[in-house]
């Protein structure tokens, strides 16, 4: 398509089941930390080494074999076709890649609604299937300060003190209980009923939401002056029952931002990076929350096939896999995001996660797929 998602077709219905994967990779950080050549790779009769083994390469390989499969043993139900994806900007902008094919592809999300049945995103779960992950955002915090001369601090007004006393807030929101002689009560008060009436089973089942500060910048006429501007980014990771707004306005409802209130601005960042084919989709940087209850029927159609072909324990390819996956429930969540934030986050079109490899292989290096 025009971002450049590859997308592929087995059978010929009017009725979609599709199975996600994205093809772009991480980079590999320090080279030093890899055994083996990242890129290049290699194959034992067990593993396969190297960048984007299980996150994501893999799920790409059992999507595309996946569909060939049904096609070969006649399991593509009729009035169905199978629908392959090889997403892209997936690590840089989850879901986002899921929004151009809704609406670009597609005509739009009840177009997409209409044909879709659901989507198997095909993510790493360890041998699990996956119901839903926690959301999250970028937001940025700007603060405006007046530069001076440093040999007279007093005659400006320093917007990285300014900022560094939002910066605690940001740590106390993170790490606070919800007590009410708490100014700024934690985010684990999203776990209670009494804060999160209508989602706080959910939110215990997908994990509380989480902040923190992940990157500053400032400007300043010198290093013998003070700084005129400071900003920070906040990577706040969201469970049920939290909105974009609802989180901005956290931030905008610190004590600091509260005090520094002339000066302060909370936004939320934008992405308008260009695919490798030039196109650009412009969206914010908003990953919504998205679960399935377990009874949900595109789960238990995952579940009921998985018990009829393995039982009712994940599967483990050697003895150091099995140390990992012995006890966890078949049925479960992703810690990290993915593409289900655009597919039924924001467009409501059922998705389910079921893919080869291990979430601790994610972004790691020396990362491997069995």
């Amino acid at each position: 398509d025009k971002l450049g998602n590859v997308i592929g077709w087995m059978g010929t219905g009017d009725k979609i089941i599709a199975i996600d994967s994205h093809i772009d990779t991480v980079g590999i950080g320090n080279r030093d930390n890899w055994e083996a050549d990242p890129y290049q790779g290699y194959e034992t009769d067990d593993i396969i080494y190297g960048r984007g083994g299980s996150d994501q390469e893999g799920g790409m390989a059992a999507a595309a074999y996946g569909g060939k499969i049904m096609k070969d043993l006649g399991l593509i139900p009729e009035g169905y076709k199978i629908m392959v994806v090889g997403s892209v900007q997936e690590e840089d902008c989850d879901g986002m890649c899921w929004q151009s094919i809704v609406n670009e592809y597609f005509n739009g999300p009840e177009d997409a609604r209409n044909q879709i049945e659901f989507v198997i995103s095909t993510e790493p779960t360890d041998g699990g299937i996956y119901r839903g992950h926690r959301g999250r955002m970028e937001i940025r915090v700007d603060m405006h300060g007046v530069s001076c001369h440093g040999s007279a601090p007093e005659r400006g007004d320093n917007a990285i003190h300014k900022m560094a006393e939002v910066i605690l807030n940001v740590r106390d929101l993170n790490e606070n209980d919800a007590a009410d002689d708490k100014e700024v009560k934690g985010l684990v008060k999203m776990l209670d009923p009494k804060y999160n009436p209508e989602h706080w089973e959910d939110a215990r089942f997908l994990g509380r939401g989480t902040c923190t500060t992940s990157q500053i910048f400032y400007t300043s006429p010198s290093r013998c002056a003070v700084a005129d501007s400071c900003s920070i980014s906040i990577d706040r990771r969201m469970t049920a029952g939290e909105t974009y707004k609802s989180c901005l306005k956290e931030i905008e409802d610190l004590p600091a931002c509260k005090k520094y209130a002339k000066d302060v601005k909370v936004s939320m960042y934008m992405y308008d990076r260009p695919a490798w084919t030039g196109h650009v989709y412009e969206t914010e940087c908003f990953f919504p929350t998205w679960i399935n209850k377990e009874s949900a029927p595109h789960v238990q159609a995952l579940v009921d096939a998985h018990h009829a072909l393995w039982g009712d324990k994940r599967l483990a390819p050697d003895a150091k896999a099995a140390s990992t996956r012995d006890g966890r429930p078949l049925t479960d969540k992703w810690t990290f995001s993915t593409n289900g934030v655009s597919i039924q986050g924001r467009y409501g079109i059922p998705c389910v996660g079921f893919g080869p490899g291990a979430e601790s292989q994610a972004h790691a290096p020396n990362e491997i797929t069995w």
